[in-house]
């Protein structure tokens, strides 16, 4: 028997047409009676990007740490209000499944390891995300977060190709 799926973990990356995966969130959301959980992740930056950032800064340390922090801060405002806009847009014409959002959630870390370690915590039943199969040969590789994620995953992983053409709402109009 097929375990029934409540919760749906929707990972973005924010990219021109990722909100594309979003609508098959909402569909299985709909089929199931589950709740949607939005995930963005913030990368970190390398150690060589940090270093790079420090050297080429006049400021001390300690208020490098307070502007970084702030600008973090205002960083995951406007996202989570990018997210919560698109939300609402999106789902506008269906008030019912807008009722189906759980939590919109940003944070720090590697993508591949945070969608993995959120779908865990939140106990999602499905992770939905989309793949822009970058690359030289890009019909024949996913996307290197979503393959990790789609490779580690104890969960389904519902991975949906991102169309290169323009679609009718991207997050990048909000």
């Amino acid at each position: 028997m097929i375990p029934q799926i409540r919760k749906i973990l929707y990972a973005t990356d924010l990219t021109k047409n990722s909100a594309f995966a979003f609508r098959y969130a909402v569909k299985a959301a709909e089929q199931n009676d589950a709740t949607i959980h939005i995930l963005h992740v913030l990368e970190k930056l390398t150690p060589s990007e940090e270093a790079i950032f420090i050297v080429h800064s006049f400021m001390p340390h300690q208020e490098l740490d307070k502007i970084r922090q702030e600008k973090r801060h205002e960083l995951v405002e406007r996202i989570n209000k990018r997210l919560s806009e698109f939300a609402r847009r999106e789902l506008q014409d269906n008030p019912e499944v807008l009722n189906r959002l759980g939590s919109i959630l940003v944070i720090d870390g590697d993508p591949a390891e945070e969608i993995l370690k959120k779908a865990e915590e939140l106990k999602c039943d499905l992770i939905v995300m989309g793949t822009h199969g970058k690359g030289l040969i890009s019909h024949t590789f996913l996307g290197s977060v979503s393959e990790k994620v789609l490779h580690r995953a104890r969960k389904p992983v519902f991975v949906v190709p991102i169309p290169k053409e323009d679609i009718d709402l991207s997050f990048r109009d909000i």
